[in-house]
């Protein structure tokens, strides 16, 4: 996602300077929609008055901020840093504190919308921070973002950020029993689809999802193995706040098994591929 984002700055006429961790992917921009090509995020925080980040995992996060060639090590006071990665909100929080020390503002920024919405620049933003800061990065957040949500102090943006994906696996999950279901006991899986979109039971996800999963299209717009991820954290962040996630705790070991059985890269729909092996079934355009 980070490839699209950091292009739609470039085109909304931004200077960026560039970062991965495939230093080719940077090189391609830089090549293709102008830009500056860097070695590390160090080299990309001294270069610039406002970093983004879009990273897999916390670990990875907290080492491009504070590792021995992060951003902490290039920022000048009054940089201010935004991460669109969805991470834990207590290390978040950790990292801004650690990046206030040194006079660097920063905000949590996870943002929603899969590889579709980061190259169209549609995506949702969940921000959490100063207030202030907010203001300021907002008219950056626009050329990738087309609604840009302000949920409250630092971390704040990541639970929101989870609490949606927590709602967007249950109802795959949901989506997988029922269809499985269904078509186990002879209903017509299109039918089954029109009917849900025609119910109470109607979903925007699965509106979106449930074609790609009749054409057995599993192309990963966003992954089993990111999602699992994220499953994860909300779960940390249950036990942190003292929440039990019942049905999100059954969902992590669907996950889990679609991570298994070879579907850890292919989308998080792909993950009806469990329940269909185990009675024998494939949930198709018939």
């Amino acid at each position: 996602m980070g490839y699209p984002m950091a292009r739609n700055l470039l085109r909304a006429g931004h200077e960026v300077a560039l970062w991965s961790h495939t230093a080719e992917k940077a090189e391609q921009l830089a090549a293709e929609a102008g830009g500056r090509a860097m070695a590390s995020p160090q080299q990309v925080a001294e270069a610039a008055d406002v970093v983004f980040l879009c990273l897999g995992d916390t670990e990875m996060v907290t080492e491009a901020i504070l590792g021995p060639q992060g951003v902490i090590q290039g920022a000048r006071p009054g940089t201010l840093v935004a991460d669109a990665s969805t991470i834990s909100p207590k290390s978040s929080r950790k990292i801004g504190k650690a990046l206030k020390a040194r006079g660097v503002d920063f905000l949590d920024a996870p943002c929603t919308g899969s590889t579709p919405g980061a190259q169209a620049g549609t995506l949702t933003f969940m921000v959490g921070g100063d207030p202030e800061v907010f203001e300021k990065l907002k008219p950056m957040l626009e050329p990738m973002g087309k609604r840009i949500y302000y949920c409250g102090r630092a971390g704040l943006g990541l639970q929101a950020k989870l609490t949606q994906n927590l709602i967007l696996c249950n109802i795959m999950a949901a989506f997988n029993e029922g269809m499985v279901l269904a078509v186990k006991g002879g209903v017509d899986p299109q039918l089954m689809l029109d009917i849900l979109d025609n119910s109470a039971a109607k979903s925007g996800l699965i509106s979106y999802k449930a074609p790609f999963v009749l054409r057995r299209d599993f192309r990963a717009n966003f992954s089993t193995k990111w999602m699992h991820k994220d499953i994860g954290l909300m779960l940390e962040s249950g036990k942190d706040l003292g929440v039990p996630l019942l049905l999100t705790g059954v969902t992590q070991q669907l996950f889990q098994a679609a991570i298994a059985i070879g579907h850890g890269d292919e989308d998080f729909c792909s993950t009806i591929n469990v329940l269909e092996q185990l009675v024998g079934i494939t949930t198709k355009f018939q």
